[in-house]
């Protein structure tokens, strides 16, 4: 099984608005940093996004890459790689939990990232660390900014 990087943040916003963000993937560009570019290419029978094209600018690694998403409830989101020029895979999952009755919210992101250059396991772990890290504090940012509205 392979490795993953896992961190949480608590957001104050209810779920539903943090998904909300979360979902919208066309102004992931406004407030990622790293997303440059966001295509949803196709929509489950809800309107949610079933897959994504993605243009990716962070530093080191720069790729077009897209990913299928897989919706459980209305409060986890987990991806998976569909092609990539330079991944081998991209594994992630957002599940949020409420807490004081919905008025908060626990945001857990999970992460595995394998690239197809040779690159040492510590390496990779502290990259989707940092990929975290920006995009937790980025969502948290953005949610409790209301731009979302």
């Amino acid at each position: 099984m392979a490795e993953h990087t896992s961190s949480n943040i608590t957001i104050e916003a209810a779920p539903g608005e943090v998904m909300s963000v979360i979902s919208d993937f066309d102004r992931y560009p406004e407030w990622t940093g790293e997303v440059k570019e966001a295509e949803v290419l196709a929509k489950d029978d809800r309107g949610r996004a079933e897959q994504v094209r993605l243009v990716l600018d962070a530093g080191a690694i720069k790729d077009d890459h897209t990913l299928a998403y897989t919706w459980t409830g209305e409060h986890e989101v987990s991806w998976t790689l569909v092609k990539s020029q330079m991944l081998r895979s991209l594994d992630g999952t957002y599940r949020l939990t409420p807490l004081d009755g919905g008025a908060r919210t626990e945001v857990t992101y999970q992460l595995t990232v394998d690239v197809k250059i040779p690159m040492l396991g510590m390496i990779k772990r502290k990259a989707e660390k940092v990929i975290i890290d920006r995009a937790l504090a980025g969502l948290k940012k953005r949610v409790e900014s209301g731009a979302q509205a």
